[in-house]
């Protein structure tokens, strides 16, 4: 009865249109008075839910993407990739998928690196022949890197939610998938364009272009490799690697590029805080929720019931996939999160799965899911980008999330490619 009464109305609130942080707070909040879980310990839910030291890096990262962002360095990035292979057939397409990974690296966000590249690279693209819809996907299924390549807000959620990891391994984890899929979704964009005709840009880069070039993007394409490599070292801890990446961002737009005055800091730190505020109102509010459910023991319900279904630990990891991208149809990566992660703790315990593999095959098969309709974030950020339709922009993402999901296949069947990284760099046990 409880489990029927907090997913009918979490259904109908979804439906009705309501944001995924209410639909949350107002389920789990009612859930407490209807059932007399204890309401009166609420506010001590939600100040429990974010008050934790992983969770804290969220803000940090968020606020140095924002200032690479208003400090251009999208662009400078954009450049030198396109003097490498802009020219070849499909090169800017190659361009695009570069720089989203490249980016996602610095913001560790699907539509913010949407916005950022798209607003770059849809004009040159449409320019050079490409269609704009076709610009737009690419762009939007690209930018799915930024939650798998480090820094990854989805990797600071599952590992503030599973105590058998840490995030500076799940960050490292991330690399080689996430090269996998760039690689693939790469090959793609070349034969689609190769298809339709795209031919590369008439400007060839001398070496002393490229040259120049690289020293222009050589800030933006440092900070990725300081913040892993003092990871990697143990020099600091990803919370703390976050706030070296601020002032770094800040020495970045201030000193060197000097694209951001001081008179101007004010502004970033206030859209760094609006988009902060946004997760981290899902994460207060998803914790109050995950409290109803687990009191109730619906979670150990519905993880039994998993086990029972899926015995061993490869068709469990296949039935979740399935879960995941059905769910990413219709919610955001972390709501999904939240919702997910509490039931799948007993289950990857109960079946000995690897904590640190199942977290990169987790946060992949999100990362699909902001492109996959109806309510694929980066294919809303992309239509807007291109004042298209949201249906044409879709049907030029199939083609990669197909890609892509074969990729989630190859690592739910061979986990040396998300565990060999972190072992070899002493992040996790041999």
């Amino acid at each position: 009865m409880e489990a029927v009464w907090l997913i009918g109305c979490f259904v109908v609130l979804l439906l009705l249109g309501a944001p995924i942080g209410v639909c949350l707070g107002v389920c789990g909040v009612g859930a407490m008075f209807a059932f007399d879980l204890g309401y009166a310990l609420i506010p001590q839910n939600v100040v429990s839910g974010i008050a934790s030291f992983p969770l804290l890096a969220i803000p940090f990262f968020v606020l140095a993407g924002v200032i690479l962002e208003k400090a251009g360095l999208a662009a400078r990035i954009a450049r030198f990739f396109e003097l490498l292979v802009g020219r070849v057939a499909g090169g800017l397409a190659m361009v695009a998928v570069l720089t989203c990974m490249f980016w996602g690296a610095l913001s560790g966000s699907g539509p913010a690196t949407t916005a950022a590249v798209g607003l770059i690279l849809i004009g040159p693209m449409t320019r050079h022949g490409y269609d704009r819809h076709f610009a737009a996907g690419l762009i939007a299924n690209a930018s799915d890197l930024s939650i798998i390549i480090p820094p990854s807000i989805a990797f600071i959620i599952y590992g503030s939610l599973v105590d058998d990891v840490s995030v500076g391994a799940l960050f490292v984890a991330g690399i080689v998938p996430g090269l996998l899929i760039g690689a693939a979704i790469m090959a793609v964009a070349w034969w689609l364009s190769w298809r339709r005709g795209y031919r590369g840009v008439r400007a060839q880069g001398s070496f002393r272009e490229i040259l120049t070039a690289l020293k222009e993007s050589i800030w933006a394409l440092l900070a990725p490799v300081i913040i892993l490599g003092g990871i990697y070292l143990g020099i600091f801890v990803p919370t703390e690697a976050a706030v070296v990446a601020v002032f770094y961002s800040l020495f970045v737009a201030v000193v060197v590029y000097r694209s951001i005055r001081l008179r101007d800091l004010p502004r970033v730190f206030v859209d760094a805080a609006v988009l902060s505020s946004v997760i981290m109102f899902i994460v207060a509010f998803a914790g109050v929720f995950s409290t109803a459910v687990s009191t109730l023991g619906i979670t150990d319900q519905l993880a039994q019931g998993i086990i029972r279904v899926a015995p061993t630990p490869l068709v469990m990891i296949l039935l979740v996939n399935l879960l995941l991208l059905g769910l990413g149809m219709f919610l955001d990566a972390i709501s999904i999160s939240y919702l997910v992660i509490p039931l799948l703790v007993p289950v990857l315990r109960a079946l000995g799965i690897d904590p640190l593999w199942y977290g990169v095959i987790f946060v992949t098969a999100l990362a699909i899911g902001q492109t996959t309709p109806p309510v694929g974030v980066n294919l809303f950020a992309a239509a807007n980008l291109v004042d298209g339709d949201v249906d044409r922009v879709a049907r030029n993402v199939v083609p990669y999330v197909l890609t892509s999901v074969a990729v989630l296949v190859v690592l739910s069947l061979f986990p040396a490619l998300s565990t060999w990284l972190p072992r070899v760099a002493g992040l996790v046990g041999s």
